[in-house]
């Protein structure tokens, strides 16, 4: 039996020199003022076991990984006619080009970049008033992470709206294309609640076991998406869950994960385990350099791949 412990302890220690590397995403000014000396990992195992280490109980802002959720609230809502709005091709382009989109006439790339969740929170809101919408995925998450802890920051959706410009843009030019049904200024609410959700390692690791194993939440054995479903969300997340980083990250690390502006990594192991990282610098193209370093030397030390052994 593999010591789990053990490894999250001996990663730490070769990483404690390391703390503080990357850069802290400035542009949104409350995630500015976050320490980058900060670091967590936790696993949460499809057999209920949870091990932690480091900053694992400091919540942060889960950001784009709040992505991911959503997605399975709108696959609920709509099932597989989702695919006429949004892509599910890598983008490699930035996480907020406009360029791709107006390229594509309106249509986003895939649901991971800033264009297509947007075109997401518009499908979650659909029969909702826009605190609704937030209100049913922050009660979805709790219910995965079975943590009721689990909150929105909301001085960091402040900071978000008043800064948000670009999504502005990106939400207005799939308005003119007629791809988001609901006015551009609800659509953004839900979209930058969402992305500031509070999270720690630990509730976040629990949250995406539904991921590892077969689309059920194996602490009570309810049925969160079928298995087809769990199966294709992390194809995606394989694909397109780390920006224009997403090919190094599954050279690198080898299991479907999705990053977050706010320095967080969830990543799956299927049949197995689910595994959140969080140190807050970021590297050139926004994942977090220490988590993704933490990814690469877990999945090298466990075996865990989905590209095998």
């Amino acid at each position: 039996m593999m010591d789990l412990q053990a490894i999250l302890d001996g990663i730490h220690a070769e990483l404690l020199p390391r703390l503080g590397e990357g850069k802290v995403a400035d542009y949104i000014p409350e995630l500015a003022k976050v320490d980058p000396r900060q670091f967590g990992l936790a696993i949460a195992t499809v057999d209920g076991q949870v091990h932690r280490v480091g900053d694992a109980e400091a919540p942060f802002s889960i950001q784009s990984i709040s992505k991911v959720f959503m997605l399975t609230l709108a696959l609920g809502k709509v099932g597989e006619q989702l695919w006429t709005r949004v892509g599910r091709e890598p983008s490699g382009s930035a996480f907020n080009s406009i360029v791709q989109l107006e390229h594509e006439s309106g249509i986003p790339r895939n649901p991971f970049i800033n264009a297509g969740a947007i075109a997401i929170s518009d499908v979650v809101l659909s029969g909702h008033a826009p605190r609704e919408a937030i209100g049913e995925l922050l009660r979805f998450v709790r219910y995965l992470a079975d943590d009721d802890a689990v909150t929105i920051d909301e001085k960091v959706a402040r900071s978000e709206t008043q800064t948000g410009f670009r999504n502005f843009a990106l939400a207005n030019f799939m308005r003119s294309y007629g791809n988001l049904d609901h006015p551009v200024e609800h659509v953004l609410g839900v979209y930058f609640h969402q992305c500031a959700l509070s999270m720690n390692c630990i509730q976040l690791a629990k949250a995406g076991l539904y991921l590892a194993a077969r689309g059920s939440n194996p602490a009570t054995g309810h049925s969160v998406v079928s298995p087809k479903r769990a199966r294709r969300i992390n194809a995606l997340m394989l694909t397109c869950g780390h920006y224009d980083g997403s090919g190094d990250f599954a050279y690198h690390v080898g299991l479907p994960g999705k990053s977050g502006v706010g320095g967080g990594i969830m990543a799956v192991a299927p049949g197995i385990a689910s595994i959140a990282a969080w140190s807050p610098g970021l590297n050139k193209v926004g994942n977090s350099q220490l988590g993704a370093v933490a990814l690469e030397m877990l999945a090298a030390r466990t075996g865990w791949s989905v590209f095998g052994d």
